[in-house]
């Protein structure tokens, strides 16, 4: 996403509308079911945390056959507004009780959405152990919190049963998938939810092939509870475990301190930036444009899907430097445009030298781009003004309608009110 290409010849202007072509945005940090709450979790004040009693609702109701149907049509969504990858952060890995599925079923339910919408997905699958830390006023980190009843669908109990896992879903994906559409990663949710022990385990242990991605610092109640746990922050703890590395995408990244940076950027990862959930979530904004300047890669994901349209993330990405600088044009169109395609693909572990087969066309005449300048288009697109998308070489959406699965407004309508009725039963069964 790197530039505009491509403009139509000055003969054709006249009768064909004026567009330009520019490589689909990646979107690096998606949880597929948090789509769910779009549009149901703004009626009362409340913070992040709040918010998550609700978000565990969902997650509590979905079994492989309902995720794959909601999944499907959040991809559907992706592809019609300009996405070309995806990134799915993935921790619903087993039956609500916790017990476990046999053969991967939530897994393959995800890598089925994503082939049916045709968009290249990351499947990164998730370590999540505990509930928290446990702290004392005695001592310094002598206990965590076990899994609350949701989180036990979560947890594969222990490091090396998460890894061991993950051979196996990557042996099983790799024959029934297509590795040009479907790949395995990794990641680590939270320092919350993977004790120090647990974290040398997977630096030790995990293949270094893999990227590894991990939510850090989205709010201050995490950092504060780190510290008085351990005496670091989450991204020391994260130095200390020797996780670290080029290969690792830190999520959100909001609330940090300068040696926090600094690290950061010395081991040059990926800091992945969800403007538009940071925003709702009132999480706050983060420090991109030092990061980069440290030495960090930057990314867009959606995350939540609180709106899914690549040209707001990037736009809102840059909006927020200026909320905090008071100075305009902290990242310029180009760089925008590379952190939309380029630092996602790094972020994913996917090529960024392979040939363009991946394209979305955009509406430069429409009543929000007309008169831009094509290389400023990011500042006023909208994924309405998106008319193709073409991944792999193959047409996937026309204005907003996914050339094979149809009308994504459909298929959510659908998807949502199934997941409707199996929360409503799963709330019965609980009172």
């Amino acid at each position: 996403m790197s530039g505009a290409v491509d403009q139509p010849p000055a003969e054709s202007r006249a009768t064909e509308p004026l567009s330009y072509w520019f490589p689909p945005a990646v979107n690096a940090h998606s949880h597929a079911f948090h789509r769910a709450l779009r549009g149901r979790t703004h009626d009362s004040t409340g913070d992040f945390w709040s918010w998550r009693s609700q978000m565990y609702a969902a997650a509590a109701a979905l079994t492989p056959e309902l995720y794959e149907q909601l999944a499907t049509a959040v991809y559907a969504e992706m592809v019609t507004a300009g996405y070309g990858a995806v990134g799915e952060f993935h921790y619903l890995h087993h039956h609500a009780d916790g017990s476990r599925y046999p053969h991967h079923e939530m897994e393959f339910a995800l890598a089925r959405a994503a082939q049916n919408a045709g968009i290249r997905l990351t499947l990164l699958d998730t370590c999540y152990l505990d509930g928290g830390f446990e702290l004392s006023d005695t001592a310094k980190g002598a206990s965590r919190i076990p899994p609350n009843p949701v989180q036990r669908r979560f947890s594969d109990g222990d490091a090396s049963a998460w890894l061991k896992r993950l051979d196996s879903l990557r042996n099983a994906i790799d024959g029934e998938f297509d590795p040009e559409y479907v790949q395995i990663g990794a990641a680590v949710h939270s320092v919350r939810a993977v004790s120090p022990a647990q974290l040398r385990i997977i630096a030790k242990e995990l293949d270094p092939q893999l990227p590894l991605h991990v939510h850090l610092s989205e709010q201050p109640q995490e950092n504060a509870d780190c510290l008085a746990a351990t005496g670091l922050t989450p991204t020391g703890l994260l130095a200390k475990a020797g996780l670290l590395a080029p290969r690792l995408s830190v999520v959100h990244a909001t609330h940090l301190t300068e040696q926090d940076v600094a690290l950061l950027g010395e081991a040059e990862v990926t800091a992945v930036i969800c403007p538009t959930t940071e925003a709702d979530l009132a999480d706050g904004i983060g420090p991109a444009l030092e990061l980069a300047q440290a030495g960090a890669r930057l990314a867009i994901g959606s995350d939540q899907h609180a709106v899914v349209d690549p040209w707001q993330e990037i736009r809102a990405l840059e909006y927020g430097e200026r909320l905090r600088s008071g100075v305009r044009g902290r990242f310029s169109p180009s760089q925008l445009l590379e952190i939309a395609h380029q630092g996602g693909l790094r972020s994913l572990g996917r090529s960024e030298d392979d040939p363009i087969t991946d394209t979305q066309q955009l509406s430069a005449d429409s009543v929000r781009t007309a008169g831009s300048h094509s290389a400023q288009l990011v500042m006023s697109a909208t994924a309405q003004d998106v008319l193709s998308v073409r991944i792999a070489g193959r047409e996937r959406a026309v204005q907003g309608i996914h050339t094979e699965l149809g009308d994504p407004a459909k298929l959510l309508r659908e998807a949502l009110k199934a997941l409707d009725r199996a929360q409503n039963r799963t709330q019965e069964g609980i009172r």
